[in-house]
């Protein structure tokens, strides 16, 4: 580690003005940033943390029904009180990392990272999610642009993420033992006019929608209309945990498992 100065704004305006000082970068819970600093993979002069603003953490309904999650609001807030509406997604934030993860790390944090093996890229994409900026609304399908890569512009905060409810959903994750990681990880939402999946952990592309599930779960949503499709294994990850195949393999399966439990 090395030295850094650290601000915590209690407003988001005042995020946004300390955020233009030059080595400035935002911090969430601080579980994917901290590691990157500590592995000198990144080194801001500046950490503005986000913390300790209020206005941007929470969970409540919309008057038009959608879920809607301040982007400070961690794991463990998200499985607690998202459990009533959206049993899919609070489930999901319940089995991210562990405790301490759950107690620190924020979903806007993990957006904002997009890390190809997180858990919350599959929630949002799975469900058509809108990420509301402190600038403007970003649709789920435009935010996420490739590995740790977004549409996010520089000095940009996540200040809240709205997700239609869905029917039924379910999200089932193929643990990395060591990291807690997704090896692979399927978000599948069924709504009245179509059916959702989304797939984190696998591709060099970072969470992906797979198209031709969603065409064959809208006309029979269950496990065997799945039956004969798969995900080609060209730009999956491959490393020690898995090759290319064994992930895309591991695609159908969970998503199967998504369907079965929703």
């Amino acid at each position: 580690m090395y030295a850094f100065e650290i601000e915590r704004p209690s407003t988001i305006k005042d995020a946004v003005a300390a955020l233009q000082s030059e080595g400035a970068q935002a911090l969430g819970g601080g579980q994917t940033l901290i590691p990157t600093l500590k592995a000198r993979l990144a080194a801001p002069e500046v950490l503005i943390s986000l913390t300790a603003i209020s206005e941007i953490q929470g969970v409540c309904l919309s008057d038009d029904g959608a879920l809607c999650i301040g982007a400070g609001t961690t794991h463990a807030t998200v499985a607690r009180e998202a459990a009533k509406h959206f049993p899919g997604l609070a489930a999901m934030a319940s089995h991210i990392g562990d405790p301490a993860v759950r107690n620190r790390g924020t979903l806007g944090g993990s957006l904002a990272n997009n890390d190809p093996a997180a858990c919350y890229p599959a929630a949002v994409l799975g469900t058509g999610a809108t990420i509301i900026t402190d600038k403007r609304r970003i649709a789920a399908d435009d935010y996420f642009q490739g590995m740790f890569t977004t549409a996010l512009e520089e000095g940009e905060i996540i200040t809240e993420v709205r997700f239609p409810i869905p029917q039924k959903s379910h999200y089932q994750k193929f643990v990395q033992p060591a990291s807690r990681f997704a090896l692979v990880g399927v978000f599948v939402a069924k709504y009245a006019d179509g059916v959702r999946v989304a797939v984190t952990g696998a591709s060099e592309e970072g969470v992906f929608r797979w198209h031709d599930a969603e065409t064959a779960l809208g006309a029979d949503f269950s496990a065997k209309a799945l039956g004969g499709l798969s995900v080609p294994a060209d730009n999956m990850i491959g490393d020690l945990h898995g090759s290319p195949e064994y992930r895309a393999h591991l695609v159908g399966i969970m998503t199967g498992r998504a369907v079965t439990a929703a």
